[in-house]
């Protein structure tokens, strides 16, 4: 996915990703109809002939695209479309507003909190309202965004966590055994630096990403359920720094072991691509990463010249922080939204009530090789180790409650100690001015 906004030419990128059917939808209602064991049923008239659209900013969106083929089995004849936005952030504004506007929209976890964005959700039909038939009950509570008069104006699709890629043949070769506490992941990098592997470790090293899932998802342990230090923290009070000292100490014990290479790390070019082509070269045992990361990997082995010469196997981890183990932290990474003024709201509502169900939205995630938002976690392969987690041990990020400017303060100074240019204590003190 790419990650860069360009302002440049919106209004034609908007003209060609919004050209819509006028025509409505037509066609009677057929009698209503429940859902059953044997799974989805048509509520509507099956003959119904329209148009609807989904925008985003996926710039290939090859599972959405085998749930539009999906949907036609039971709807021939409504012709569904998916139009990437560049632009997404910027341009998802004007288009909702438009005369041509979408039929079903991307969301992402930080829009209601944002200033300037509080339309979008105002946009969005209620798709917790009883008459649309949607089952949300599949999706896990604490994913669901409702809003002050209970409505859920959109549903995750998506979600993602942050862990390290493990060469596996690497570990075979060697006799180590993939670490699961922090011991064990000391031990292993000795190993393996002994072995010859200059960096046992790699990670992308910009945009404030060094070592960030080993001391984030430990940070976000500590102040779980502890409103006091949430509050302080979000009203950044003096002293708050305080609560970030033990995942700053965590990183700069870790640093201190030169188990990584900076310089490698720094000549990654960004956290997707770059970071997956490398580690397809062989000889990285770990490489730190996102979920979204990881997304990217089945298609990319095929791309990799190394990998398909020499494939092996791979697989993706919690990052040990404790004697206990490491954390899975879960979190959106996208949502659908429904815009209730669409033409075709009756098909784009029946739509998502095919979609959200634990069979089509596990199907999704593990052909992006994404983490499923359903309870029934049924995780694609290389996330088998977060299934393992004990539950005690993963976090919602929607339930934490805490606001973006503490987020990113704790974000930089773990990217400033890991790199050595903060002290734990300066970054503490810092903490509320961190730039």
């Amino acid at each position: 996915m790419r990650r860069q906004w360009k302002k440049a030419g919106a209004l034609c990128a908007l003209m060609l990703a919004l050209v819509l059917c006028l025509t409505g939808c037509s066609g009677q209602k057929a009698p209503e109809a429940q859902e059953t064991g044997a799974g989805f049923r048509p509520k509507l008239d099956t003959k119904t002939d329209c148009a609807i659209t989904v925008v985003g900013h996926y710039n290939n969106f090859e599972a959405l695209e085998a749930e539009f083929n999906r949907f036609a089995e039971y709807y021939p004849n409504v012709k569904m479309s998916y139009s990437f936005l560049d632009d997404y952030n910027n341009i998802i504004l004007t288009a909702l507003s438009s005369s041509e506007a979408p039929d079903i929209f991307f969301t992402y976890p930080w829009m209601p909190y944002r200033e300037g964005y509080e339309s979008i959700y105002e946009t969005a039909e209620n798709l917790a309202d009883p008459a649309l038939g949607i089952d949300l009950s599949c999706i896990r509570g604490s994913l669901l965004y409702r809003d002050a008069a209970g409505k859920v104006p959109t549903v995750p699709v998506y979600t993602t966590t942050y862990g390290m890629m493990v060469n596996e043949a690497i570990f075979e070769k060697e006799k180590i055994k993939v670490p699961v506490t922090y011991a064990e992941l000391l031990t292993a990098c000795e190993t393996l630096k002994k072995a010859g592997y200059a960096s046992p470790i790699m990670a992308y090293n910009r945009g404030n990403f060094m070592l960030f899932p080993m001391y984030y998802p430990y940070f976000c342990a500590q102040i779980q359920g502890n409103e006091k230090a949430i509050q302080e923290l979000n009203e950044m009070k003096s002293g708050a720094g305080e609560y970030m000292r033990s995942a700053m100490n965590l990183a700069a014990d870790f640093m201190s072991r030169g188990y990584i290479d900076l310089e490698s790390c720094s000549q990654l070019e960004n956290d997707y691509n770059a970071v997956i082509m490398r580690f397809f070269e062989g000889d990285v045992p770990m490489m730190f990463a996102s979920g979204n990361t990881v997304s990217g990997t089945e298609k990319r082995e095929s791309q990799s010249e190394a990998f398909s010469a020499h494939p092996f196997r791979y697989s993706f981890y919690p990052v040990p922080s404790t004697e206990e183990g490491g954390y899975f932290i879960n979190m959106i990474s996208m949502g659908f939204a429904v815009n209730k003024n669409s033409r075709n709201l009756e098909m784009a509502n029946e739509f998502m009530r095919f979609l959200v169900s634990a069979g089509e939205l596990n199907r999704m995630a593990q052909a992006k090789r994404m983490v499923t938002p359903c309870v029934d976690m049924s995780l694609d392969g290389v996330y088998a180790a977060f299934g393992q987690v004990d539950a005690k041990r993963v976090i919602n990020l929607s339930d934490l409650g805490l606001a973006d400017t503490p987020d990113s303060q704790v974000r930089k100074a773990g990217w400033l100690v890991s790199n050595g240019n903060m002290t734990v204590d300066e970054a503490v003190e810092a903490f509320g001015s961190i730039e």
